[in-house]
């Protein structure tokens, strides 16, 4: 599953599941993502998805602001899972669940999704305290919206978080992470929207 996270202010406004091979960004209303802000052009980029590499890129299309990834301008780009693109004040985040998108192009998925032990989360601070999270889905969300919000992604190579929405970063083991995806280990404490919560492998 491929989506983008449209956000403002750290609002998310809404989310766009990425079905087609070609996804417009900008002002105009025909736009798949329509933008209606003077800082973005009338057709300022498209994302390409090509299903036969499994992978999607960014194109500016020589728009008067450009288009930044993680910061950084960019005329194109391969996306990664977790990259924030930047379109004036708004952010676009790309999620995509890659252990679902390898399944898609091994002729058996049933290995890979088994080479992954099962996981979960341990609250152990706020409300829910003591309460069990099973991380039982390709891509999962945590996190209070217009606060900080990240998401687990449950790849072949491991679990990995990653930052969405939010001023700040969540912080594994006391450090903050970075805009990359983050890979998990086994006990690892995360803070999160002013939680904690411990990951762990399930026996």
């Amino acid at each position: 599953m491929e989506k983008i996270v449209v956000s403002l202010e750290g609002m998310v406004l809404r989310e766009v599941p990425l079905t087609r091979e070609r996804t417009t960004i900008g002002r105009k209303p025909h736009n798949d993502i329509q933008i209606d802000n003077l800082a973005i052009s009338g057709e300022h980029a498209v994302i390409v998805r090509q299903q036969q590499d499994a992978c999607a890129c960014i194109e500016d299309l020589g728009s008067t602001n450009g288009t930044q990834v993680n910061g950084l301008p960019v005329k194109r780009h391969l996306l990664q899972h977790g990259d924030v693109i930047n379109l004036g004040k708004y952010r676009l985040t790309y999620l995509r669940a890659a252990d679902a998108a390898e399944a898609q192009r091994t002729p058996t998925p049933a290995p890979v999704r088994d080479a992954i032990p099962p996981a979960a989360l341990q609250i152990l601070s706020g409300a829910s305290a003591g309460k069990e999270l099973a991380l039982s889905k390709n891509l999962c969300t945590l996190g209070k919206p217009g606060v900080q919000v990240a998401a687990i992604a449950r790849r072949p190579q491991g679990y990995f978080i990653t930052h969405v929405e939010g001023e700040s970063f969540p912080a594994i083991n006391g450090s903050m992470l970075d805009a990359q995806a983050h890979l998990l280990n086994d006990h690892d404490i995360i803070e999160l929207a002013g939680v904690k919560m411990e990951f762990f492998f399930k026996a």
